[in-house]
């Protein structure tokens, strides 16, 4: 890190030297020592005993290199604020599209998840106007909320027992002719479920609406090769939807907030169009601002995600894409184990890299209860997990007998992404097995 900030240095080598005038410096031991002491209130998000929420740390390629443009602190808007990211962006972003078999699309990055989702229903409101955005039950909530800020009616349709959007259900619903955009879903936030998105992508062709791929979570699963015959095949069909987001500060090792969004058509760049006095004058090339809704935007953001995949290609075989099997492999481990115990109940294989179970009871409301005590029971542990509210449909299955007496299952959840949970599945199992007897009021074999 010294070696580059040296050669960076020495880009600016030839202006006059000043003297900084940052105020408090006499205090700034003190001060980032209270910030250390207020940042140790967390979670150990970076550990592998931690297995609940979507949280992977940063490559420290990501690290170095945010930091790094962070001595200059570049603004990703207009190419007077961010030369040098402004050019790594595209590139990067290129890189992006090329997992999707994209060579001409337009696309940038942006703020995560949920800006990226907003451009494209924003883009996909002006080319079908007054229709309506369908998305599955399970599709992230941001969707709908989304919807409502840009005056789009939205309707959800339900899914199936695997938590993947009913393309039967679709098929009814676009023959009515009032949709104008399809949301599926490539790995969904609560089980990680895949949407049929060759079925979605066949109706389109009948129908003549949009379809959106909201692949934030899992879009990088494209690189896999362990994943089951549903998932490749949405997977293989990606790059024919209209428009795609992809979170790189999820599985792309990146810090937040680094979202992505992509539009097979360039020409829907018109739709952005807007005057500015001042931002746009300093170069004939196309600024990222005019492409984008957001505004300023940090440059680090992009420094960092053309390190990682200079690092780290985003390749089919290169040394990224283990990472993404490695965790579903662990997934897969997990469910094996939890499938075989009669302690738990199981709702259905993962498709990705996450995982749902509930501890087995007679009722879905005493099941409810009993995750809760074990969520807690397994943190006392440092074993990290999260609930969720799902339906109970999904442990429908009559060998698992349980008395369906609410409409919703409280269960726990687990995402497994990084790496190292593979190594650390029979550590975790071992603290999942006495938090689960400690709340069952049994003595532990593994306490």
């Amino acid at each position: 890190m010294l070696e580059a900030l040296k050669n960076l240095d020495q880009s600016f080598s030839n202006l006059p030297e000043f003297e900084s005038k940052a105020a408090g410096m006499e205090r700034l031991a003190e001060v980032l020592t209270a910030a250390a002491g207020r940042l140790r209130d967390n979670y150990p998000y970076f550990h592998p005993l931690y297995a609940g929420q979507m949280l992977k740390p940063p490559h420290p390629v990501a690290r170095l290199a945010y930091a790094l443009a962070m001595w200059i602190n570049p603004n990703n808007h207009a190419l007077d604020g961010g030369r040098a990211t402004s050019a790594m962006e595209k590139e990067a972003v290129a890189e992006i599209a090329g997992m999707f078999g994209w060579k001409t699309f337009l696309g940038h990055l942006c703020g995560g998840g949920t800006m990226a989702n907003l451009e494209a229903l924003w883009v996909a409101g002006q080319m079908r106007p007054g229709k309506k955005i369908l998305a599955s039950e399970q599709a992230h909530y941001t969707h709908k909320r989304i919807s409502g800020v840009l005056h789009l009616e939205f309707e959800a349709v339900g899914c199936d027992a695997r938590g993947r959007m009913d393309a039967n259900a679709v098929e009814k619903r676009v023959a009515r002719g009032d949709v104008g955009t399809v949301v599926a879903t490539l790995g969904t936030t609560a089980t990680g479920s895949v949407d049929p998105l060759p079925d979605i992508l066949a109706l389109r062709d009948k129908h003549g609406f949009l379809v959106h791929a909201d692949a934030a979570y899992g879009g990088y699963f494209v690189l896999a090769e362990n994943l089951g015959e549903d998932a490749k095949r949405a997977f293989g069909k990606i790059g024919e939807a209209d428009s795609i987001v992809i979170d790189p500060h999820k599985h792309g090792l990146q810090p937040y907030g680094c979202g992505c969004v992509l539009f097979r058509d360039p020409a829907v760049g018109r739709l952005y169009k807007h005057d500015s006095p001042y931002t746009y004058f300093s170069s004939a090339e196309l600024h990222l601002g005019e492409i984008s809704l957001e505004c300023s935007r940090p440059g680090a953001a992009a420094a960092a995600l053309w390190a990682t995949q200079k690092l780290l290609p985003l390749v089919r075989g290169g040394e990224f894409a283990p990472g993404l099997e490695r965790g579903r492999e662990a997934a897969l481990a997990f469910y094996e184990k939890l499938r075989a115990d009669e302690r738990f109940m199981t709702a259905f294989a993962p498709e990705l890299d996450i995982i749902i179970f509930a501890p087995r009871a007679a009722s879905v409301s005493d099941a409810s209860a009993l995750s809760r005590r074990i969520f807690e029971a397994a943190a006392k542990r440092d074993l990290h997990l999260a609930i969720a509210e799902l339906p109970a449909i999904f442990w429908g299955d009559p060998a698992v007998r349980v008395k369906q007496d609410r409409e919703t299952m409280t269960c726990l959840r687990s995402v497994l992404m990084k790496p190292e949970h593979f190594d650390w599945i029979n550590r975790i199992w071992k603290l999942l097995a006495a938090a689960t007897d400690e709340s069952q009021g049994k003595r532990s074999s593994f306490a």
